[in-house]
């Protein structure tokens, strides 16, 4: 009689349950992605307020005023600008980033700790989402440029609605 050949009750269910301990160390990172592919949104929101920022700086220094204040016009808006760069205001940055009240939503201004209620950020986010938003700082004087981050939304809740 020929012999069949097979595999055992014993080998199936050891590979039944390596699949299922791949499984259970692969499902989180898979189930995780919409907030990862939230947080790489936030990344290029940040870029791209970065490299307008530094647009409007190149011209404001072209127009000889990027060591005090002044206003650009720059595609058909007109972005108030402090030490060149653009201020820490809602109107200003969306007039210089598409997108911005559509897309992205202003959350907070953050004022100054030390001053008479200068305005020194402001953040932007994506609606309904608390975990991360896009922080854009005012240059503080002409040596300090503009920054922008993307900060972790912390015990200050900068990232929610207030």
């Amino acid at each position: 009689m020929k012999r069949q050949g097979g595999f055992t009750l014993i080998e199936l269910v050891v590979v039944i349950v390596i699949l299922g301990i791949l499984a259970v160390t692969a499902a989180p990172r898979f189930l995780n992605l919409q907030d990862d592919a939230k947080d790489a949104t936030l990344e290029g929101l940040a870029g791209a307020i970065q490299g307008a920022s530094s647009i409007i700086y190149g011209k404001a220094a072209i127009e000889g005023f990027e060591s005090t204040s002044g206003d650009l016009s720059a595609g058909g808006s007109t972005i108030s600008t402090t030490f060149g760069y653009p201020n820490a205001t809602e109107d200003d940055i969306a007039n210089i980033v598409q997108g911005i009240g559509e897309d992205f939503i202003h959350l907070n201004d953050i004022t100054a700790s030390a001053g008479a209620g200068t305005l020194a950020g402001v953040t932007f986010g994506i609606p309904n989402y608390t975990n991360n938003c896009v922080l854009y700082s005012q240059a503080a004087d002409e040596n300090t440029p503009a920054t922008v981050t993307v900060v972790a939304d912390g015990t200050d809740n900068i990232c929610t609605v207030p």
